[in-house]
């Protein structure tokens, strides 16, 4: 226990400290799934720690939260975030619904004060001209993903929150006229935008383990839900074939050796709104490690 809350019980040896070496060329591309996002953020410690600094980065929903520390370079600042205040109401709870209108106040972990001991964002590093972010919304009258950049949206933090706002429960967030919510809705792995880049060194960080797929079916009540807005509707209907098809290019794009991928190398059982501190803890772990051992090959690739 610590500030009166349940926290992980390893807490102390989450790393800390701030990235430093050159930028590496390519793009990172961090997918999101909520509290199964503690495997992205191990993954992404790790690389700080070992001046793996990628000149691009673009995350959805969870995977956009974590990659903003990632790209401010502050290590085990997502993972103290989510591993002190889980059961913290302001961020999940009775507190959250007050505050944001929703069981999960994103702002809570976008703008942590100095009070919960997180630290500030480092401005100077995550405004970097030479660092590039990108977090991807779901345009809700569109049903279409929208690539949020930092130094070309309005406020990037808003579009952070866009990405990470779940179907549902969380109200749209508004960014640049565009009315929006979770990333994950209309693209789940954004490795497409990477390749239409021209990035020849791109690196997945997945949350589930590979060969898992997800059970198809036909969400019909996002129909009566989201009524006014038919082409969100649609995508949600859609959302497991979509990500299944994703998963399969993803698979053979890595076997030709275009892209590479790190996923769990165990099953992972974490659920989306996960409560028990040791499982989120055993998967922040387990990100960090499977870095660790992917380490030789993924310098190989990076050449």
């Amino acid at each position: 226990m610590s500030h009166g809350r349940k926290v992980y019980s390893r807490l102390n040896e989450i790393p800390t400290g701030h990235a430093k070496g050159q930028l590496t060329n390519g793009c990172l591309v961090v997918e999101g799934g909520a509290f199964r996002g503690l495997y992205n953020q191990g993954v992404m410690d790790f690389f700080m720690e070992n001046n793996l600094n990628f000149e691009c980065v673009i995350g959805v929903s969870a995977g956009a939260m974590a990659a903003l520390n990632y790209a401010s370079g502050q290590i085990g600042r997502s993972a103290r975030c989510n591993l002190t205040y889980r059961h913290d109401s302001e961020y999940i709870g009775a507190q959250a619904i007050i505050q944001a209108h929703s069981p999960l106040n994103i702002d809570f972990a976008l703008r942590p004060d100095e009070k919960l001991g997180l630290g500030t964002l480092d401005e100077n590093t995550f405004y970097d001209p030479q660092r590039r972010f990108i977090a991807v919304a779901t345009d809700c009258d569109t049903g279409k993903p929208v690539y949020f950049e930092k130094g070309k949206c309005k406020d990037i933090l808003k579009a952070i929150k866009a990405s990470a706002s779940m179907p549902y429960v969380s109200p749209m967030v508004e960014v640049d006229e565009k009315r929006c919510l979770d990333g994950g809705c209309s693209c789940h792995i954004p490795y497409r935008w990477a390749l239409e880049q021209g990035y020849e060194n791109i690196v997945v960080i997945k949350t589930r383990e590979r060969g898992f797929r997800k059970k198809e079916s036909s969400k019909s009540y996002a129909e009566r839900f989201y009524k006014d807005f038919p082409e969100f509707a649609g995508k949600l209907m859609s959302m497991n074939a979509d990500y299944n098809k994703e998963c399969d290019e993803i698979d053979r794009l890595e076997e030709e050796g275009r892209i590479f991928v790190i996923a769990p190398s165990e099953h992972v059982t974490v659920k989306r709104v996960e409560s028990n501190m040791n499982k989120l803890g055993n998967l922040y772990w387990l990100g960090y490690n499977d870095a660790k051992n992917n380490l030789f090959s993924l310098n190989k690739y990076l050449k």
